[in-house]
């Protein structure tokens, strides 16, 4: 019992004294959700640096053993009140940390071992579209002809990037293993985004610890097979801090300061910023790495972001009518 009373205490002052002691920066939504696009654009980039001293598999696993270790005493207090609620639905709420999160860093990270991360991040931006294909097919949602063109200039941006600026070549020799394995990731994000449809009537930091450990479990028990299979390994100081990163920002200080800017100015404003990580990540990857940022890149980045965008402002269009 005075675990639980601890747990509560410190959950209350925790996200009390981040807003307070944030003072300017938490109650500037635009800076936030800035710094929210920069984690998750440098999560691929440190997927990319863990290239031969984490697998794709340990740092899935570790990045959510971070995650729920952290996360643990400042949403320990809902989920005890929302616990009715994760017993009934505890195979939705697996399925969705599986896929959602465990599916789409794993393949995101996997797809690193064979592709840039500027490629990564373009092809990771055309993730609305899929959302939308999905949702049509599945719903039978009605789509207006600017959805339909955005959708052709997102797919066209991302063809022009997986095929290094010649589409054609997509019949001769296809496409790129990672690019195709990021493509299998983009797939896992839809349909986690569309199975968000019957998310459970609880807070979101519940919501959020409970798909973190469905994910923690998964990944426990991929690494468990990899580790018996190779052996286990002694982590480099490199790893340990990629996976402290990737463990704290892009996955719970992103959450955060996206909730508290969609509270600031809502949902609508607050997710066209999501636009940027592709431009985040591309210039993280340039700057770190010494990617090359080529035509095509810059090419397939707008055509992406304009199809985004379009489809975006007419399925607003189509709201606000109805």
């Amino acid at each position: 019992m005075w675990v639980y009373s601890a747990l509560r205490a410190r959950s209350r002052e925790t996200v009390a004294q981040l807003y307070k002691s944030g003072g300017g920066v938490f109650a500037n939504p635009y800076l936030l959700l800035a710094f929210t696009t920069l984690f998750w654009g440098g999560n691929a980039v440190a997927g990319k640096l863990a290239v031969g001293d984490l697998s794709f598999i340990a740092l899935t696993f570790w990045r959510w053993s971070v995650a729920c270790v952290v996360l643990l005493p400042i949403a320990w207090p809902h989920v005890v009140r929302d616990w009715s609620l994760i017993c009934r639905h505890r195979w939705l709420l697996l399925g969705l940390g599986a896929i959602g999160f465990t599916g789409f860093n794993l393949n995101m990270y996997w797809a690193l071992q064979y592709t840039s991360v500027v490629n990564v991040v373009i092809e990771q931006a055309a993730i609305p579209i899929l959302i939308m294909l999905f949702n049509f097919m599945l719903f039978r949602l009605q789509v207006r002809l600017l959805q339909v063109v955005g959708l052709v200039l997102a797919l066209l941006g991302v063809v022009l990037t997986v095929t290094s600026g010649q589409p054609l070549s997509i019949l001769d020799s296809g496409v790129n293993r990672g690019d195709a394995i990021m493509m299998l990731a983009g797939l896992c994000y839809a349909v986690y985004s569309v199975g968000l449809r019957w998310r459970p009537a609880m807070h979101w930091l519940s919501f959020l610890f409970v798909l973190s450990v469905s994910a923690w479990l998964v990944s426990f028990a991929l690494w468990m097979t990899e580790s018996v299979q190779i052996g286990f390994s002694v982590p480099t100081g490199k790893a340990i801090g990629l996976v402290i990163y990737v463990g704290i920002f892009p996955s719970l200080l992103s959450q955060l300061f996206y909730a508290r800017g969609v509270d600031l100015i809502g949902a609508n404003r607050a997710s066209l910023f999501i636009n940027l990580v592709p431009v985040f990540g591309s210039l993280l990857a340039v700057l770190l790495l010494g990617e090359h940022f080529r035509w095509f890149h810059a090419v397939g980045l707008v055509l992406v972001a304009g199809g985004i965008y379009l489809a975006e402002m007419a399925a607003r269009a189509k709201t606000s009518a109805t």
